[in-house]
C-alpha cells in the first residue's frame, strides 16, 4: 500500500460531496465541509489542499454517480480509489448515518488501509458494460411483455396449442386470435405489437453489440470464450465487459469467489457448515454462467456451431474448451446421480465454467489484446 502524507475521505451525493481529510501522524480527520459535485469544485478543492502539488491519497464509495471524479482526480495526478461500499468496516453499534460521519470515515480508514478498492473501467470499457447492460434490460422488459400476454390470454381461455410459443407459428396463431369483446381485441393488439417492438429493440441492440465488438480491444478474448459450449457472443461479451481483463485475477478460485459462486459456510469449534452459493460481487456474470451452465445438461459433443466459433482460436484454447465439455458435462451427471437437485447441480457447473474462462483468457495474452 502507497503512503500519503494527506488522506482524503469524499461522501459523494449528486448535488454536493462532504470532504474530510486525515494527516498521517495525526489521532482524528478533520471535516472540511461541503462542496458542489462540479469538475471546477473538484478542481479547486484538489488545489486547496495540495498547493505544491504533493500527491493526495482520495478515496470514495461506489455508488450511482459512476467513475468520473476517479478520472478527474487521477488525470491530475493524485491517488484516487473507488471503496467497494458492501466491504467497508462498521461497528455493529454505531447506528447514527450522516455525510459528515461517512467522510471522516471514509478518511480515518483510507488512512489506516481498511478500505478495499474496486476495480475502475476505463472509458471505453464502462462504454462497452453500459451496452450489454442495455441489452439485459430491454431483455427484461420484454420478458415482462410477454407475460403480461400470457397472462390476459390465459384469462380468457385463449391457450396456444403449439409446442413453443414467441416463434412465427406463435405469433401467426395471435393474429386469428378473437376476443369476445372489441375492446379486448385492442387490448390483445396492443399487447403482441408491445412484444414485437420490445424484440425488436433487442435485436438492434446485439447487432450494435457484434459492430461494436469489431473495434474492441478484447476482442480476440471474446472469440477465445465463444469456443466453450453455452458461451455465445452475448454471454462472452457481458463477461469481459464487466470484468475487463480476467488475468487480474489470481486464480480461479479467487475469480469464483469474487461472483459469489462459492458456498457460504458458517463453523464453530469442531463443527463445519456449509450453506447455499455467497451471492457476492458481480451479478451480471453469475447470472450469464448461471445460464450457460444449463448447456451441460447433455453429453459432451462438438457440435458444428461449436466447432465452427473453436476453429476461430488456437489450438490450446480449443483443447481447454473440450477439456470444459467433457468435464462439466460428467460433472452434471454425477450431481445428478448423486441426488442433487438440477439447480444446485448447474450452480456447480457454473463455478467451474467460470475456472475454465480463466484459463482461456490466460491463454490470450492482453498485450496481444490491445494491439488487436
Amino acid at each position: 500500500m502507497t503512503a500519503f502524507s494527506v488522506y482524503v475521505g469524499l461522501d459523494v451525493h449528486k448535488a454536493t460531496i462532504a470532504v474530510a481529510v486525515a494527516v498521517a501522524g495525526r489521532a482524528e480527520p478533520q471535516y472540511r465541509g461541503e462542496i458542489a459535485n462540479t469538475p471546477t469544485a473538484i478542481k479547486r478543492l484538489l488545489h486547496k489542499l495540495s498547493p505544491d502539488g504533493e500527491v493526495l491519497g482520495v478515496c470514495y464509495e461506489a455508488g450511482p454517480c459512476g467513475y468520473g471524479i476517479h478520472r478527474q482526480i487521477t488525470a491530475v495526478g493524485h491517488d484516487c480509489i473507488v471503496v467497494a461500499p458492501g466491504l467497508i468496516p462498521r461497528k455493529a453499534t454505531d447506528r447514527v448515518k450522516t455525510d459528515r460521519r461517512d467522510a471522516l470515515s471514509l478518511a480515518r480508514l483510507h488512512r489506516a488501509g481498511e478500505l478495499t478498492a474496486v476495480w475502475v473501467p476505463d472509458a471505453d470499457q464502462e462504454a462497452m458494460r453500459d451496452l450489454t447492460r442495455a441489452r439485459e434490460d430491454l431483455k427484461a422488459i420484454e420478458r415482462t411483455a410477454r407475460q403480461r400476454l400470457g397472462a390476459f390470454l390465459l384469462r380468457h381461455g385463449q391457450v396456444y396449442p403449439g409446442k413453443s410459443r414467441w416463434t412465427q407459428a406463435h405469433f401467426r396463431w395471435l393474429e386469428r386470435v378473437k376476443m369476445p369483446m372489441p375492446v379486448q381485441q385492442i387490448v390483445l393488439t396492443e399487447y403482441v405489437d408491445t412484444v414485437l417492438a420490445a424484440q425488436r429493440r433487442v435485436a438492434a441492440l446485439v447487432e450494435q453489440m457484434r459492430l461494436a465488438l469489431a473495434d474492441w480491444s478484447l476482442r480476440p478474448v471474446v472469440e477465445a470464450l465463444m469456443a466453450l459450449r453455452g458461451v455465445s457472443l452475448i454471454t462472452a461479451m457481458t463477461v469481459l465487459a464487466e470484468l475487463g481483463d480476467i488475468t487480474r485475477f489470481d486464480s480461479p478460485s479467487q475469480l469464483m469467489a469474487y461472483l459469489g459462486l462459492v458456498p457460504s459456510e458458517h463453523s464453530s469449534g469442531g463443527n463445519r457448515r456449509q450453506g447455499g452459493i455467497t451471492k457476492t460481487g458481480n451479478s451480471h456474470v453469475r447470472r450469464v454462467l448461471v445460464e450457460a451452465a444449463w448447456a451441460y445438461r447433455f453429453p459432451a459433443r462438438k457440435s458444428y456451431a461449436i466447432q465452427r466459433r473453436a476453429e476461430r482460436t488456437s489450438a490450446d484454447v480449443q483443447a481447454i474448451a473440450w477439456q470444459a465439455q467433457t468435464r462439466l458435462c460428467g460433472r452434471y451427471r454425477h450431481l445428478i446421480h448423486a441426488g442433487k437437485t438440477t439447480p444446485l447441480a448447474t450452480t456447480a457447473v457454473a463455478r467451474e465454467l467460470a475456472g475454465f474462462i480463466w484459463a482461456i483468457a490466460c491463454e490470450v495474452p492482453v498485450n496481444a489484446a490491445k494491439a488487436a
